[in-house]
């Protein structure tokens, strides 16, 4: 049976060759040649038929000003287009190894290792797996969303295209319209005019959760259910096993621009777009429920139940008896859609909650079971309801995140009119002091009194005021969590508890209307764990507030900064022993553990295959219940397809699924005493290498000179400072255009500097090879921390590097290139060695991505080195040094 009409190097080839006819119309033959030209030149060298690129460079900075805009558009669009082959070859790849039985981290495989266990632990395993995709508004994404529809309607054309039998007029006429996309695209600007605002950024998350991941999460249910019932005997109900949850338009955390009107306008946008969602399903499913009343007994439950609608809407009542008279499943449906209507509005009779509509879809699907109807039920009724039990009434909840110093500065500003001197009292007394506050009946503060306060405090105060607005207007579970960025005492905590107390959010013991997630992320906090943790568990307030929500503790960890403060290595392997100190913790005080994973696109800031790194958690940390951060491009390189979304949730929950059986029956994992020693001695050799370098004297002159950081600065690309107070230190600078920085300049440094030091310490301390290639053989954390390591390490270019090097003084150059260069040589040099390979990835799809993308990724490199370099700029310059930023975030996959 053939799938497909097509292949990636056709797609590929006649993409390209459509850019280049727009190219020719839109500017000049002229122009067209100029850019063949570059891309020659850039092949040529790649393929040893030149000798240097210094023919390139001439080529590139001979140019006026407007070609070289032309050539950095040119490239730019090519691998938005070339992205969207690649993307269509990632759905062959599932499509044809899903018909062919071999597709990895399927649902059926995961079903097959569940099927080894007996019912129990199936049950078990389900009904402990939770798992929680939290999509950020983190400034990663530099597309355009303008610039991202055209290409999602090139992308239809190209699918069908593929997977249709088409004739040839039909075909003709699809690559008119991919012309006319193409034509289009070229003539639309692809820089931002202007920084997008918070509301932008949750309407683009909502975008993906409302066209995509609404559909694709009943497939997956489906797929599951046939998957359990080919292997395992009896009848097993599928539990809600995915929640989605969002920052947008709700993480205050460094962005000043997100109010309190933001995020009601994303609740109540929000929800009114799932409602809407809703109305449309029911009355896709009022067509198929057509059945005869008189010819099937609805059942004593349905009736009553439709009695009760009548007398809440008898108006609507009446039209629904008109329009189907003698059809009760159809007038049931009418009178679910317009309480559907009314949720939120000042009319009576709308749902007070979404389990009232789910009780109302399990009465339907009992009624149809007793009519000999399953098949209706499983193929209709199922999918909604598990669609209403992920997405609620909220479509996503909000988790939301302020800095603990925030807290503490209101908190302080609050207390000092009441003649308290917080910010005087030490640790001990802060805390005696917030127990006290919370458990007494009396309030402490007025939150609704700011006028003598500063904006900031006053800003705080404001949001938990309204917190109590929102949970009584849309329901608890809309915005339930409170995270808190670096926490580093049990006071942090407190205080966020004390502001929900305050607001009435939090009534102890019997209510309490949020999860407060501390954010660990700093080398303090996540050693000091057990001292923040266990000081918590054992608080009278906060045990009292952790009962009320069913002891589950949310704990969030950073990768980002942990990484900028350690480096890869070590910020790796704190994450991994402090994951399992926190559970051991948690253990202890007997608390479920939920483990929020803050997770960056990048490999430096935590990214990577996400079910290889489910897979590699400590057994003792997983206990069914995972949150991770999905943010900026990789949410489009994951969600924007259904089909490669719906593949990226089968693999979570495939890992999430074998990790928590796994746990079930191991406990803990064999990890030797060997292992964990040298994983201490490379972590910490690793660490001081890595901090030496930061802190060298001129380093953070060679970053800004070395790296197009002033440029990333600058970008429209989300609504958060690049910076948390405008300094330039590697400490304030985020962990984003951090990372993005070494990204354009080729020199993936975050995602592997230190790893050779490291290696090499524990060599001459008496370790050894043999050991290492043991490690990385049993050992899932240090075998994904190593192929991740590699995959950033191909994608460095040392060559192109150098030349961003070149850009900086004389004295830094020579200073810090060569430590770098050296440290890239080693590191890849060790990790085959350890690997026992010959190559530093084992990924096949990664050496022919980086062969077809590298010879075009140069020349904008070429052109971005150029125009650093240029004391004064043109404005067409300075717009054509932006373009060659986005042109080689296009071209990387990946930006910070």
């Amino acid at each position: 049976m053939r799938l497909h009409n097509r292949d990636v190097r056709q797609d590929v080839r006649e993409l390209g060759a459509l850019l280049g006819t727009v190219l020719e119309e839109q500017t000049s033959r002229r122009s067209f040649e100029t850019v063949e030209s570059s891309r020659q030149a850039a092949i040529e060298y790649r393929s040893g038929d030149r000798e240097s690129r210094d023919s390139l460079v001439t080529e590139l900075e001979g140019l006026s000003p407007h070609q070289q805009r032309i050539v950095a558009r040119a490239f730019t669009t090519y691998f938005e287009l070339i992205n969207l082959a690649e993307e269509r070859e990632r759905v062959r790849t599932i499509r044809t190894e899903s018909h062919e039985g071999t597709l990895d981290d399927s649902l059926e495989t995961a079903a097959e290792e569940l099927g080894d266990a007996d019912i129990e632990t199936v049950q078990q395993v389900l009904a402990d797996v939770l798992i929680e995709p939290t999509f950020t508004a983190h400034p990663t994404e530099a597309r355009r969303k303008t610039v991202k529809s055209k290409l999602r309607d090139i992308s239809t054309s190209l699918e069908t295209l593929d997977e249709r039998l088409l004739t040839d007029k039909e075909e003709r006429q699809l690559w008119r319209d991919i012309d006319a996309e193409v034509t289009s695209l070229w003539q639309t600007p692809q820089v931002r005019n202007r920084q997008p605002e918070p509301e932008d950024e949750a309407r683009n998350v909502q975008w993906y959760l409302e066209n995509t991941l609404f559909e694709v999460v009943g497939e997956v249910y489906d797929e599951l259910d046939d998957a359990i019932d080919a292997e395992i005997p009896g009848d097993i109900e599928i539990p809600k096993l995915f929640e989605f949850r969002s920052w947008a338009g709700s993480d205050r955390d460094g962005n000043p621009y997100v109010t309190p009107e933001v995020t009601a306008n994303t609740l109540e946008r929000q929800r009114s777009v799932i409602l809407a969602q809703y109305r449309t399903q029911l009355k896709r499913l009022s067509g198929v429920l057509s059945q005869d009343g008189s010819r099937i007994d609805a059942g004593s439950e349905f009736q009553a139940s439709l009695e009760r609608d009548r007398d809440r809407l008898p108006g609507s009542a009446r039209t629904a008896e008109e329009r189907y008279p003698g059809e009760p499943y159809r007038q049931k449906l009418k009178l679910m859609r317009e309480r559907l209507r009314r949720v939120g509005d000042v009319r009576p009779g709308g749902y007070d909650d979404v389990d009232d509509l789910l009780a109302d879809l399990e009465v339907i699907a009992t009624s149809l079971r007793n009519n000999g109807a399953e098949s209706v039920v499983d193929a209709h009724v199922d999918p909604i309801r598990r669609q209403v039990a992920t997405f609620g009434f909220s479509l996503a909840s909000l988790d939301l995140r302020e800095h603990q110093a925030k807290h503490t500065d209101a908190i302080a500003d609050a207390l000092e009119a009441e003649g308290i001197d917080y910010h005087g009292l030490s640790e001990d007394d802060r805390v005696e002091f917030l127990t006290d506050a919370v458990l007494q009946d009396e309030p402490v503060i007025d939150l609704g009194d700011t006028d003598e306060l500063s904006d900031d405090s006053a800003r705080v105060l404001r949001l938990f005021d309204s917190l109590a607005d929102w949970q009584t207007e849309y329901g608890v579970n809309a915005i339930d969590t409170y995270c808190i960025s670096m926490t580093e005492e049990p006071s942090h905590v407190l205080e966020v508890l004390f502001l929900a107390d305050q607001a009435g959010v939090v009534s102890l013991p019997e209510h309490a209307g949020i999860d407060i997630v501390p954010l660990l992320e700093t080398e303090y906090a996540l050693s000091g764990a057990r001292r923040i943790m266990g000081s918590l568990f054992e608080n009278e307030a906060y045990a009292q507030a952790l009962e009320a929500r069913g002891r589950t503790q949310e704990i969030m960890l950073g990768y980002s900064d942990s990484n900028k403060e350690n480096g890869f290595l070590a910020a790796n392997w704190s994450l991994y022993k402090n994951q399992r100190r926190l559970g051991e913790i948690c253990d202890d005080h007997d608390v479920t553990m939920r483990l929020f994973h803050g997770r960056g696109g990048s490999i430096s800031r935590g990214g990577g295959p996400m079910n290889e790194a489910l897979l590699a958690l400590p057994n003792s940390t997983v206990t069914g219940q995972v949150k991770f951060t999905e943010q900026g491009e990789a949410i489009a390189e994951k969600y924007a397809n259904p089909r490669i979304a719906e593949r990226n949730i089968e693999q979570m929950l495939n890992a999430q699924l074998r990790a928590r059986k796994q746990a079930i029956d191991q406990p803990e994992e064999v990890v030797h005493e060997e292992w964990i020693d040298a994983m201490e001695t490379m972590a910490d050799a690793a660490r001081r290498e890595y901090r030496d370098l930061l802190e060298s004297d001129g380093f953070v002159q060679y970053f800004e000179q070395a790296t197009p950081i002033t440029v990333i600065e600058d970008l429209d690309l989300g609504s958060r400072p690049a910076s948390r107070s405008g300094e330039r230190t590697v400490e304030d600078l985020r962990a984003i255009p951090w990372v993005f920085s070494w990204t354009q300049s080729r020199c993936i440094l975050p995602g592997w500097y230190a790893i050779a030091t490291g290696v090499e310490a524990y060599l001459e301390d008496g370790g050894s090879m043999e050991t290492l290639q043991e490690m990385y053989d049993e050992w899932p954390f240090f075998q994904t921390t190593l192929d991740n390591a590699a995959l950033s390490l191909s994608r460095t270019e040392l060559e192109i590097a150098e030349r961003y090097a070149d850009m900086a003084a004389d004295d830094l150059r020579d200073r810090f290139f060569p430590r770098v260069a050296g440290e890239y040589e080693r590191t890849t040099d060790l990790i085959t060695e350890i690997g026992q390979r010959d190559t530093l990835h084992t990924r096949d799809w990664l050496g022919e991505n980086l062969e077809r993308r590298n010879p075009y990724v140069d020349p904008l490199n070429m052109l971005q080195v150029y125009l650093l370099n240029r004391t004064h700029r043109t404005d067409i310059e300075e717009r054509t040094l932006r373009l060659t930023v986005k042109g080689i975030a296009a071209g990387m996959k990946n930006t910070g």
